[in-house]
């Protein structure tokens, strides 16, 4: 979907969505300790604004200006960033902590997304990657349906060359009556 299919979807939703990965966000950062943040495809802001309420400086980039008008009214102290995440290059090695949460592009550009957002992990930072996954099709579970947009642990983790993988795995919500099917995936880049 391009921007003013995304634009509709945001204006029809709230700051606080049903399938916010906060959870698995909580789960995943709890021993890393507040520095800098940068959070690429962060729609209305709920995992930049939680990052941000804990100590975090956090920087939210989103090409919906609709999106990022909302995250505006939720978190004044993220700076927030209107582009497309195909073009956004971040800054190298300027982030402790990445987040790729629920951005799905075909594989090419899902690739060079990925290696952007490697490139801005400082030494000793992490990326957290969670998306849905393919075996979420046919689980009545919402998320796209194009097979090649879909995450699989593997797939991820092979996309993020030269860092260290912690986890790479299938996870499970429920989203209404379905259980969804979804890929973490954490790495760190290690210091040399």
């Amino acid at each position: 979907m391009e921007r003013e299919a995304w634009n509709r979807r945001w204006e029809e939703r709230t700051h606080h969505c049903a399938d916010d990965p906060v959870d698995v966000l909580a789960a995943e950062v709890a021993g890393l300790p507040p520095g800098r943040a940068l959070d690429l495809g962060c729609g209305a802001g709920r995992a930049a604004v939680w990052l941000a309420e804990r100590g975090w400086s956090v920087t939210g980039v989103d090409f919906s200006d609709v999106a990022i008008s909302i995250a505006r009214e939720h978190g004044p102290d993220v700076d927030w960033v209107l582009a497309d995440l195909r073009e956004y290059d971040p800054e190298p090695e300027g982030f402790d902590l990445v987040l790729v949460l629920f951005v799905h592009l075909p594989p090419g550009e899902r690739r060079t997304l990925l290696t952007r957002a490697a490139a801005a992990l400082t030494p000793d930072g992490t990326i957290v990657v969670l998306g849905h996954d393919l075996t979420n099709i046919g689980t009545g579970a919402p998320g796209p349906s194009a097979p090649e947009v879909l995450h699989t642990p593997d797939g991820v983790a092979a996309e993020l060359a030269g860092l260290a993988v912690d986890r790479a795995e299938r996870v499970t919500r429920r989203a209404g009556e379905a259980t969804a099917v979804d890929t973490l995936v954490v790495a760190r880049r290690v210091a040399s």
